[in-house]
C-alpha cells in the first residue's frame, strides 16, 4: 500500500513484539509508518498488515525516509533490544527529527538508561518516552498493558492511539502516563518481578500436587481451570491448566513432562531484586524466585549432587509423607496458599514501586497501576480489582498485608498455608516461594522481633551501639568485659 498522506506515527524495530504492536496500531485505524534495518522485516509485516485486512500501514527502507513519512509532531515507537541498539536506533533516527518530535521506546530498558536519553534527547529539543509494554506477542496485537513514562507533552501527542491500543477493562483502557523520567521502565520492571514471583509461586503449587498428592497431568489441567474461575482467576492460571493439557507430538504423554527443567530469563528479575535492596525493600517472594532460576540452571550439578547425597544416606521423604493424604483437602490447602502467598508477592512488589517514587519524587498512583495491570499484560488477574480498591481506600496504606479485606483473607488462609510449607519440607519438596511469603508474613505480623539480639552483637564486636525500648538515645556497652565480671562458678550448669 502507498500513503498517500503523512502517518500518525511511526514504528521501528519489527521483530515479533514489534509487528504486532504496529499492526495493532493500524488495525485502530491509525496510518503508521514501519521501519526495519532488515529490510525483510519491513516486506513481512507489510505481507501481513495486507493479509490481516488492507490495514493502513506503510513500509519504509530508510531512517530519513522513515522519519519524513510521519507528521509533526513525530511519535516514533522503536522496538529493538535493550542497551546499545537502542542508542544506535536513536542516533540514526534523530539525525531526521526534530525539536517537538518525540521518540518513545518500548523495550524491557533499565530505567537509569531511559533516564540518560531523556536528558540526550532533550539537548536536541526531542520529547523522549520509556514505555513498558506487557503481555507477549498476542497483546502486543490485540491489546497490552501500557506504561509510558518521561514527557509529558509526548504522551499527550499519542494518548488517543495508546488507549485505542491497549487492552480494554471495566474501567477503561490498561494504559495511564506513569510518571516522569525513567518511571515507566521501572514500573515495568517491577512488573516482571512480581511476575518472577507468581510463576514461582505456581510450580510449586504443581510441585506439591503432583508428587505428595500424587496427581496427573489431567487431574492438575482440571484444577487449575476451577481455580481460574475463582479467586484465582489470572492469565497465568489459565495457560497452566492449558499447558497440563497438550499432548507431546514426538513421543508418548504430555508436553510438560519432557520439558528440561532450566528456567531462563532476561534480566529485569535481576533488577527488581538489586533494587529492592537498594532501597531497603524487603521483597524475599521475588528473589527467591530469581534464587530458583539460578539453582535451575545447574542442573549438571544438580543431579550428581542428588547421587552424592543418596549414597550419603538421603531417603525420598515424599512415598511416606504421600501415603494416606486426603487429596481434595490437599488441593483446597495449596489453593489457599497459593492465594496467601501471591498477595505477599504483590504487597513487595508494590511498597518497592512506592520506595522508588518518594526517592525519585515520581508521584506513582499504585490504585492506577493495578488498575492498568488488570487487562493484556502477563500478571493479569481478579484480584488485582481489589488490589485498585485498596489503594483507593488508602492511598498512603503501608502494605496490602494490613489492607482489612486482605487481612482479613491472610489470616482466615494461614492454617492450611502453614500445613502446606510443613507438608513440602516433610516431604523435601522445595517451596522457597512459599516459605518466602510465609516468613514475609509472621515477620511483618509480629511486634518483636529477635533483632535484639543482632542488634546487640553488633554493638559487642563494632561498637555500632542500640536503642532501649524504655528510654530515648544510643547506647554503648562494654559486652565482653560485663559478661566475664558476672560469669558464673563452674558449678552453675551442674
Amino acid at each position: 500500500m502507498e500513503a498517500s498522506v503523512l502517518s500518525r506515527i511511526g514504528l521501528a524495530g519489527l521483530a515479533v513484539m514489534g509487528q504486532n504492536l504496529a499492526l495493532n496500531i493500524a488495525d485502530k485505524g491509525f496510518p503508521i509508518s514501519v521501519y526495519n534495518r532488515t529490510t525483510s522485516k519491513v516486506d513481512e509485516t507489510l505481507h501481513r498488515a495486507h493479509e490481516e485486512g488492507q490495514l493502513p500501514l506503510f513500509g519504509r527502507y530508510s531512517p530519513r525516509d522513515f522519519v519524513l513519512s510521519i507528521q509533526r509532531p513525530r511519535s516514533v515507537v522503536i522496538l529493538v533490544k535493550a542497551g546499545s541498539p537502542v542508542d544506535q536506533t536513536i542516533a540514526a533516527l534523530s539525525d531526521h527529527m526534530e525539536p517537538g518530535d518525540c521518540i518513545i521506546d518500548g523495550g524491557n530498558e533499565w530505567y537509569g538508561n531511559t533516564e540518560r536519553r531523556i536528558q540526550e534527547a532533550a539537548n536536541k529539543g526531542i520529547l523522549y518516552l520509556g514505555m513498558g509494554v506487557s503481555g507477549g506477542e498476542e497483546g502486543a496485537r490485540n491489546g497490552p498493558s501500557l506504561m509510558p513514562g518521561g514527557s509529558y507533552e509526548g504522551y499527550s501527542n499519542i494518548k488517543d492511539i495508546l488507549e485505542k491500543v491497549a487492552a480494554q477493562v471495566e474501567d477503561g483502557p490498561c494504559v495511564t502516563y506513569i510518571g516522569e523520567g525513567g518511571s515507566g521502565n521501572f514500573v515495568k520492571m517491577v512488573h516482571n518481578g512480581i511476575e518472577y514471583g507468581d510463576m514461582q509461586l505456581i510450580s510449586e503449587a504443581y510441585d506439591v500436587l503432583k508428587h505428595v498428592g500424587g496427581l496427573s497431568n489431567e487431574e492438575l489441567g482440571d484444577i487449575f481451570e476451577e481455580w481460574n474461575r475463582g479467586e484465582l482467576e489470572s492469565f497465568l492460571i489459565e495457560i497452566t491448566s492449558d499447558i497440563f493439557r497438550v499432548r507431546d507430538e514426538l513421543a508418548e504423554g504430555e508436553l510438560v513432562d519432557k520439558i528440561l527443567d532450566k528456567t531462563g530469563m532476561k534480566g529485569t528479575g535481576k533488577w527488581t531484586v538489586q533494587q529492592a535492596a537498594e532501597l531497603s525493600v524487603a521483597a524475599p517472594t521475588i528473589a527467591a524466585s530469581l534464587d530458583c532460576r539460578y539453582l535451575s540452571g545447574l542442573k549438571e550439578e544438580r543431579e550428581s549432587a542428588s547421587l552424592v547425597l543418596k549414597e550419603a544416606g538421603l531417603k525420598e521423604e515424599v512415598g511416606s509423607v504421600s501415603q494416606g493424604i486426603d487429596k481434595k483437602r490437599l488441593i483446597d490447602d495449596v489453593r489457599q496458599a497459593l492465594y496467601a502467598s501471591k498477595i505477599c508477592s504483590y504487597a513487595q512488589g508494590m511498597n518497592l514501586l512506592r520506595a522508588k517514587s518518594v526517592e525519585k519524587g515520581w508521584n506513582l498512583n499504585l490504585g492506577e497501576l493495578a488498575r492498568i495491570w488488570k487487562g493484556g499484560c502477563i500478571i493479569r488477574a481478579v484480584f488485582l480489582d481489589r488490589i485498585k480498591k485498596a489503594y483507593q481506600r488508602n492511598p498512603n496504606l503501608a502494605s496490602l498485608v494490613v489492607d482489612p479485606e486482605f487481612a482479613r483473607e491472610m489470616v482466615q488462609r494461614q492454617a492450611a498455608w502453614r500445613r502446606v510449607v510443613g507438608l513440602a519440607i516433610s516431604a523435601g519438596i522445595s517451596t522457597p516461594g512459599m516459605c518466602a511469603s510465609l516468613a514475609y508474613f509472621d515477620t511483618y505480623r509480629r511486634a518483636r522481633l529477635p533483632a535484639n539480639l543482632v542488634q546487640a552483637q553488633r554493638d559487642l564486636f563494632g561498637a555500632h551501639t542500640y536503642e532501649r525500648v524504655d528510654r530515648p538515645g544510643s547506647f554503648h556497652t562494654e559486652w565482653t568485659k560485663l559478661a566475664r565480671k558476672s560469669k558464673p562458678g563452674v558449678g552453675v550448669l551442674n
